[in-house]
């Protein structure tokens, strides 16, 4: 469906192009969101920063997300939560709010976050299978942009669905209902490194 993740940005940016003029702030998702949002503020002629969240991996099954959680400190979790004990589960939690700090210090170590206050901000991601990391972004913003959007190449129908009630406007080029993962619908889905994201943010 999308050559890589850049002819995805490029979609994107065709459907929001309303916001060029309006110097919008573009919050990346990282790692896979970040060469988008790179793309997509060029185009809106925007901000590029990234909203630093991670999924929360089920104790034993890291691959299978129960949650997520963001550099504020906000966490969602799912009900698949529930069966998991609850130790295991803020262990994971406290890591991966380990391994955010880690890369804001990273990724933008000469500055402080770009303030979402009153502007349009767009959060973008490659794809979403369950929603929850999206939704993790989204609810860290709630109150703070004079409009929320939310922006993915590909997502499940429940993804879509759940993203409707946090933001005021979710633009989703793909919502296949035989939806397996966010690299089926890619020829090109390459890891993005650190490197890249550093450089990228740096541009």
């Amino acid at each position: 469906m999308f050559r890589d993740r850049l002819d995805a940005a490029d979609r994107l940016a065709r459907r929001l192009e309303s916001f060029k003029g309006q110097n919008p702030l573009v919050l990346a998702i990282p790692r896979g969101g970040v060469p988008m949002g790179r793309r997509l503020a060029d185009a809106l002629a925007g901000e590029l920063d990234v909203v630093l969240v991670h999924k929360i991996g089920a104790p034993g099954n890291p691959e299978y997300a129960i949650g997520a959680v963001s550099e504020t400190g906000s966490v969602h979790l799912d009900p698949a939560a529930a069966h998991f004990p609850s130790d295991a589960v803020e262990r994971e939690i406290a890591r991966q709010q380990e391994v955010l700090r880690a890369r804001r210090e990273r990724y933008t170590p000469v500055r402080p976050p770009i303030p979402p206050d009153d502007r349009v901000v767009i959060v973008v991601d490659d794809g979403s299978a369950t929603g929850a990391t999206m939704e993790a972004a989204l609810e860290t913003l709630q109150g703070r942009p004079s409009r929320l959007i939310a922006a993915l190449g590909v997502a499940s129908p429940s993804a879509a669905s759940r993203l409707e009630a946090l933001a005021d406007e979710v633009v989703c080029l793909a919502i296949p209902e035989g939806f397996m993962a966010v690299g089926q619908f890619f020829a090109d889905f390459g890891q993005v490194e650190d490197e890249e994201v550093i450089e990228l943010l740096g541009e």
